[in-house]
């Protein structure tokens, strides 16, 4: 692989930026962070097709039974009884959240949507199954009817077309920016590189990265890392109040990463509570969805 290997970043969709050399971030109403929420909305399949693929991590305890009734309803839990755990602490705190959701969930869950939509939430596309990623073993083809197809079903079901983008379980292909540029997209969600949002250059066309936070998202954390869930709230405020101090200097973003199957199960809900009365509440705080960012971040830096 070394002699494939070339000076810069091994992508060609944005040039390393190194935090020093940038000018301060300047955040709507001289605020220090911009907080967001993302709710993922998702179907999970019992029987995904056999080339479909699954995150590797969900292998034993966590997904390798046929047909895996049993973890296909503990998903099926969240969009029953976890999700309404979820929206009554997000009405509490005054939060409105992007709500990314995949094609299979628009179909099956309108009354979901409905919800959202009252409460004033954004939709972004989000794939087609939660049991299938998107990577380079895709053919193209296939790859750009999954992302127009997931554009379609949000717009159908929500009548909203939505302007991001956030791919199962992070997968992408070495193409993917590209196909979400020339299907009109105008935010991405998939890139943790950054505290702050950026610009990536993709099929002649631009897209915001409005980075996900990877490492407090609730299933990452709690599900795959296996991190005691008394810790989960004082991670979240120990991630926020970095951004928080640091953000006097320059601004930063904060992302919620929220599965109801995970974290609005009834042993877990209480810490999803206390993380947020911790770090709400505070000066300096815009809480604008993830699009909103993507729209002030291309005005301010296409002026």
């Amino acid at each position: 692989m070394s002699e494939q290997r070339r000076p810069g970043m091994d992508n060609p969709y944005y040039t390393y930026s190194a935090l020093p050399d940038r000018p301060p971030l300047k955040l709507p109403g001289g605020a220090r962070v911009a907080m967001w929420v993302l709710l993922n909305l998702e179907y999970w399949e019992i029987v995904p097709p056999e080339d479909a693929l699954k995150d590797p991590r969900t292998q034993g305890e966590l997904g390798a039974f046929f047909p895996d009734y049993r973890n296909h309803s503990q998903r099926e839990h969240g969009m029953r009884i976890g999700i309404f755990r979820v929206l009554e602490l997000l009405d509490r705190y005054g939060l409105k959240a992007t709500v990314a959701i995949n094609t299979a969930a628009c179909e099956r869950y309108p009354y979901l949507i409905e919800q959202c939509k009252k409460r004033g939430y954004e939709f972004a596309a989000h794939g087609d199954y939660a049991s299938r990623m998107i990577s380079s073993k895709m053919p193209e083809a296939d790859e750009r009817a999954l992302i127009a197809d997931g554009i379609a079903a949000v717009e159908k079901a929500t009548g909203q077309r939505p302007a991001g983008w956030h791919s199962q379980e992070f997968g992408e292909s070495a193409l993917t920016p590209a196909l979400l540029a020339e299907a009109g997209l105008s935010y991405i969600m998939d890139w943790a590189n950054d505290d702050q949002p950026y610009m990536m250059t993709a099929a002649g066309k631009s897209l915001v990265a409005v980075p996900y936070q990877a490492e407090w998202d609730d299933v990452q954390m709690l599900w795959f890392r296996r991190v005691p869930m008394p810790r989960y709230p004082e991670l979240v405020q120990e991630a926020f109040d970095t951004l928080y101090d640091e953000g006097a200097e320059s601004g930063r973003t904060f992302s919620m990463g929220l599965h109801p199957w995970m974290i609005g199960q009834g042993h877990r809900i209480r810490y999803l509570d206390e993380a947020l009365q911790r770090i709400t509440g505070r000066d300096g705080v815009w809480q604008p969805t993830a699009g909103e960012i993507a729209d002030w971040f291309r005005a301010e830096h296409t002026a």
